[in-house]
């Protein structure tokens, strides 16, 4: 007889690893298309564990390459922008495709540029050369030319924060030709150029925002200012340089949507808006204002109606100041609680391998340390602290599955039902630290879970497998990776208890570019961390043969 190990039936169905990945372990190398599009819904160009920044441009020009698909590219650009809201991946594909497309660049530049920041972020990188021009060409120009005179007044004036480069660099650049005098006037305020400049426009001609804004502005006490600010529908950081207080504070938080005071309950806080006025200035809690912040974070219409995920939440909870409100913070806990309700329901109880591995303590959006070597606009959010949220997302809706935290060990976890979700992943974040061994939530399956039905596994990583206890590396049979190996237990023993079908799921929050599991019919490989995530999931443990790659080619230009 043939050598039994070798020759064991198993094998048959195990493909090989095909590379070794950054941490030194076996893995699947990932199609050109699939590694740039997980790329775009993951990658940063921050610093990660596993690459620097340089690094993830490098890896996204050589992909770019290999591609010769340029409705691809333009379909990864939108996907990449509206489904996974990301902003430099967007960006850097919309201006890869004036290099290579100019009818398509056209056709996703608006719905791709679709603010401010993401058309100065364009600007940038085409200045920068690092993808093949340092100027505007003649077609790039026009569709900045066409943005700039169709965009809305609220938008123009939103674009013109920030800096480096600012929107006055851009209208000098672009040299748009006003299509009337308003916008001729709107243009000339932009770009600081004196009245007189601007004719046949005079100041009249500027939109009644911008005369608003400019009263404001020069308003001489913050009660006038708080008149006019209080019917002036702008972005709240235009406001916030000439503020002369917190009374004028208060009226801009009054003006803030929910999204804008999530993120800026710091800031609130640090102009005094939460406290009320006495004898000697501002002091005291000021209960109104608290009531108010808290009933907008937590509004379940709106939570409902704009389908907003925890993330958003957990991300504000965990940057808000140590002297917010409480009743703000238990507010964050509630929206984060409505918000799960977002969250689709699997078909079926699933095994969930969490990530808590050390190279999952980086930050989700990479480390954005300038030369100081200072964080700079790091994130707190790390990449444990979302593999951690999207594990309990998925517990509180589907509440018989089972959760297990992993590095080079398996850990067990206890669920206390009365814990909120932002709690409950806060306390899922803690395990682990050590190395990486993405098979040992199957071995659970395999071994302490061996007797309960399940849909399928999902598993939160990196992907950065390298070892396991059994060996120095994580290889599994034949040359295969050791998640393999037990994925191909897994299905056997799930379909002697009646589950014809399972499924797995790698979600992948770092734009590395290969899988512990290689992509076919029963296994999908999806890159990101935006709620396009779930919903791919869902869909795909219900049987609908949606791929990651067919769902970016899904996207209608």
């Amino acid at each position: 007889m043939a050598n039994k190990s070798l020759f064991q039936s198993i094998t048959s169905v195990l493909p090989r690893a095909t590379v070794v990945n950054e941490a030194g372990g076996p893995a699947y190398k990932m199609s050109a298309k699939h590694a740039l599009a997980q790329m775009a819904a993951t990658g940063t160009f921050g610093n990660v564990y596993y690459a620097s920044a340089q690094n993830q441009l490098d890896a996204m020009r050589k992909l770019i390459d290999e591609i010769d698909d340029n409705e691809f590219l333009a379909k990864l650009a939108v996907y990449s922008r509206e489904r996974a809201y990301m902003k430099d991946m967007p960006a850097a594909l919309l201006v890869v495709l004036s290099t290579r497309d100019t009818k398509l660049m056209h056709q996703v530049f608006d719905r791709v540029a679709d603010n401010g920041r993401v058309l100065r972020t364009v600007f940038q990188m085409t200045r920068s050369g690092q993808f093949g021009r340092k100027g505007l060409s003649s077609s790039l120009q026009r569709a900045f030319q066409r943005w700039l005179n169709d965009a809305s007044v609220g938008k123009l004036l939103s674009a013109s924060i920030g800096n480096d480069p600012s929107l006055r660099d851009i209208l000098r650049m672009a040299r748009p030709t006003p299509k009337d005098d308003a916008r001729r006037a709107l243009f000339g305020w932009l770009t600081d150029k004196p009245v007189e400049k601007w004719a046949p426009a005079t100041a009249d001609h500027l939109p009644s925002t911008v005369q608003s804004l400019v009263a404001y502005r020069a308003a001489d006490t913050a009660e006038a200012q708080t008149l006019i600010a209080g019917d002036l529908q702008v972005r709240w950081d235009l406001l916030a340089d000439a503020a002369k207080g917190p009374l004028v504070w208060k009226a801009i938080a009054r003006q803030m949507g929910p999204q804008a005071l999530r993120m800026n309950l710091n800031t609130l806080l640090r102009h005094d808006a939460f406290k009320k006025p006495g004898i000697l200035g501002f002091a005291g809690t000021d209960n109104a204002m608290i009531d108010y912040v808290a009933s907008q974070l937590a509004d379940r219409d709106a939570i409902t109606r704009s389908r907003q995920f925890p993330y958003q939440f957990l991300a504000a909870y965990m940057n808000a100041s140590d002297e917010v409100p409480s009743k703000i913070k238990t507010a964050l806990h509630d929206a984060a609680e409505i918000a799960c309700g977002n969250v689709p329901k699997l078909p079926g109880p699933v095994i969930i391998g969490l990530d808590t591995s050390g190279s999952m303590g980086c930050a989700v959006t990479g480390n954005r340390a300038g030369r100081s070597g200072r964080g700079g606009g790091t994130s707190k959010m790390r990449c444990v602290d979302v593999a951690a949220l999207f594990a309990a997302a998925i517990l509180r809706r589907n509440p018989d599955s089972v959760v297990v935290p992993f590095d080079t060990q398996a850990y067990k976890v206890k669920v206390d039902p009365s814990d909120s979700i932002l709690s409950l992943s806060g306390r899922l974040s803690k395990y682990g630290g050590g190395g990486t061994d993405c098979s040992l939530p199957f071995v659970e399956a395999n071994t302490r879970y061996a007797k309960q039905a399940f849909a399928g596994i999902v598993l939160i990583s990196d992907n950065e497998s390298w070892i396991t206890n059994r060996r120095a590396y994580s290889y599994g049979q034949n040359g295969a990776t050791g998640v393999m190996t037990e994925w191909e237990k897994f299905k056997k023993t799930q379909r002697g208890l009646g589950i014809s079908d399972p499924k797995l799921v790698c979600i992948d929050i770092q734009p590395y570019g290969t899988s512990q599991a290689p992509e076919r019919e029963d296994i999908l490989n999806i890159g990101g961390f935006s709620d396009a995530v779930f919903n791919v999931v869902s869909s795909f443990l219900v049987n609908d043969a949606s791929r990651f790659v067919r769902e970016v080619e899904s996207v209608e230009l």
